[in-house]
């Protein structure tokens, strides 16, 4: 019988996964640039290694994250540009979180001409905790405001200049909230589009030296 998937299984998994893909060599990923065709791809891969001794939920687009049993999405992005998007569900990820946590997987892809094969070197394997996947900057600066007794007019200008994602009242709401219980520091760099635009410079230059940063590679 399988184990369940946990979250340490988790990380052990993606661990082993990404020490064993970068050592592959495989012809189907020659010459394939297009970066969701590699993240399909590795997603893909990552899901069957782990099949193979774990019994999980697997996620889908109504879910939304890659595994809702645990409570972690997977992201897959080239270490020159490391970025993804994300499914936008309200202003609040950018001070609380996205409400789950994420593994990444930070990649350098090369191709071997002589025998017409790509490989994913995996540099970087980040597994974030749900609470440091808040908006640095929009963390950061409500937390200074608050040690430096703003109040609720500072911070409702605060996320005005931060061109926060929300009507006036809902301003007002998150002041509230952010008075009530403030935020932990996030650690991703979030940018307002039609879906959130998460960038992680950061967390790689931190992963290791953060608690809830977590260097798995």
């Amino acid at each position: 019988m399988k184990r369940q998937l946990d979250i340490e299984a988790l990380k052990s998994g993606a661990t082993d996964f990404a020490n064993r893909q970068s050592s592959l060599h495989e012809a189907q990923l020659f010459g394939v640039t297009d970066g969701k065709a590699i993240g399909t791809y590795l997603e893909h891969s990552f899901r069957a290694y782990l099949r193979q001794q774990y019994q999980f939920e697997e996620g889908n687009s109504a879910k939304g994250i890659d595994f809702p049993s645990v409570g972690v999405d997977m992201k897959v992005t080239s270490i020159r540009q490391p970025q993804s998007s994300c499914p936008f569900t309200s202003a609040r990820q950018k001070i609380y979180g996205l409400g789950y946590g994420i593994l990444i997987f930070a990649y350098d892809k090369t191709d071997d001409h002589h025998s017409k094969t790509g490989c994913l070197h995996i540099l970087h394997t980040i597994f974030v905790e749900q609470h440091r996947t808040a908006d640095y900057q929009t963390t950061s600066g409500i937390l200074r405001i608050l040690e430096n007794n703003g109040n609720r007019d500072d911070l409702f200008a605060f996320l005005q200049e931060r061109m926060l994602p929300v009507d006036e009242i809902g301003a007002w709401s998150i002041v509230d909230e952010v008075i009530a219980h403030p935020p932990q520091l996030g650690y991703l760099t979030i940018s307002n589009a039609l879906q959130w635009r998460l960038q992680y410079g950061r967390v790689i230059e931190q992963a290791g030296s953060i608690a809830g940063i977590e260097k798995l590679i």
